[in-house]
């Protein structure tokens, strides 16, 4: 990814806040910016920057703008834009999910970086603070718009008419191309989604669908599509082939070279009933289709604003050092680099990116909660 390329260095970092504390505590400079009751500076005031950097590196997001609130200086220092492009870009591989209101702008990711001033920075018009708080999962339900009254009262009323069993269309190579069938292990863990029925739902040879129960009170309905046969799909997986769909065929290219698909007969009838679509990606190294997976989910989606979950899906759980010490690569797609690679950003639908595990199921929670409250499902402690 381009973006990834756009990383600072931490001496760059450093740099810029250097240069700020010499301004701020030059006598010309201090005078202008502190109330003539503030008190002087403290003993974190006078640690070298490198110091007070490296201590910032440890902190959260939450803890750094409460240590902006303790004096003029440090709320300065906090709004340093080029602190919180590495941050950003630090960080931004470990986000477990993403969506559309939470997707860091195309144009952070992927502009060039000029140069490593903090002037600069400014000049971009890029908000890195911001970016950085919206995205980042633990910030960003204080970004998230607060609901006016009226609704709350609309959705507590909603909530004691009974609705409609939500149904969900799920396909995507993640589910056939991977070592640990994520079907198969959802269907016997009745502690993460109990199995609340499973209906005489076969449809037409490409798969079926199944019923479970979240949080023990809300039903759901989820019918998987598969791309051809158990037996085609494990000779495949095997022999690490190209398999061509059933779900999809190929009827040209678009201008700009793309291509373009066009759904089959029973998944144009399924994409007709269902509440939402859920996209299994295949998120281990290398896994994926390339533009195809792109055009097969415009292809689905075409015409609709239904929600789209994504589930970025690996085998099994990393090991508890992998992607964490520095130059080590992780075992795993991010979300953001999945967001790009599906042009989810480019989507009309709200959509959301979800790490997932198909052994543990880790993270399939997350995912179906918002996707049942984009169904208007009141999900209670979500």
């Amino acid at each position: 990814m381009a973006w990834k390329t756009n990383f600072l260095s931490e001496s760059v970092v450093i740099r810029s806040l250097r240069r700020f504390r010499d301004l701020y505590f030059s006598s010309g400079v201090k005078a202008d910016l502190l109330d003539n009751r503030e008190e002087g500076p403290n003993f974190l005031d006078y640690l070298p920057v490198d110091v007070q950097f490296h201590v910032m590196t440890f902190l959260s997001p939450v803890d750094i703008c409460r240590l902006g609130a303790t004096s003029h200086y440090w709320r300065a220092v906090v709004r340093d834009p080029l602190l919180w492009r590495y941050f950003l870009f630090r960080d931004m591989p470990n986000w477990h999910s993403i969506d559309h209101l939470t997707m860091p702008r195309l144009e952070t990711l992927d502009a060039p970086r000029l140069c490593d001033d903090a002037e600069e920075a400014l000049a971009s018009n890029i908000d890195f603070m911001a970016e950085y708080l919206k995205g980042c999962p633990s910030c960003r339900q204080k970004w998230l718009p607060s609901r006016p009254t009226y609704k709350v009262l609309t959705s507590l009323l909603q909530s004691l008419v009974p609705s409609a069993e939500p149904r969900y269309a799920m396909f995507g190579p993640g589910i056939e191309q991977l070592d640990v069938s994520l079907v198969t292990r959802l269907m016997h863990a009745p502690h993460v989604l109990p199995v609340s029925g499973i209906p005489n739902r076969q449809i037409n040879g490409i798969g079926s669908g199944i019923n479970y129960l979240f949080n023990n009170q809300h039903k759901f309905n989820i019918l998987t599509l598969y791309s051809s046969n158990k037996a085609e799909r494990e000779r495949a997986r095997v022999q690490k082939q190209y398999m061509s769909s059933k779900l999809f065929t190929l009827v040209g290219h678009d201008e700009s070279g793309q291509p373009v698909y066009r759904p089959a007969a029973q998944v144009q009838q399924v994409c007709q009933v269902v509440d939402g679509v859920i996209y299994v990606a295949n998120a281990e190294p290398e896994g994926g289709e390339g533009e195809s997976e792109v055009a097969q989910i415009r292809a689905v989606l075409s015409s609709t604003s239904k929600p789209l979950l994504v589930l970025s899906c690996i085998s099994r759980e990393e090991s508890e050092t992998a992607g964490m010490q520095s130059g080590v690569k992780k075992n795993r797609t991010s979300c953001v680099d999945m967001a790009k690679r599906l042009g989810l950003p480019k989507l009309p639908n709200p959509w959301m990116v979800q790490d997932a595990v198909a052994e543990s199921l880790l993270g399939l929670l997350d995912g179906i909660s918002w996707l049942l409250r984009c169904s208007g499902v009141k999900v209670y402690g979500s």
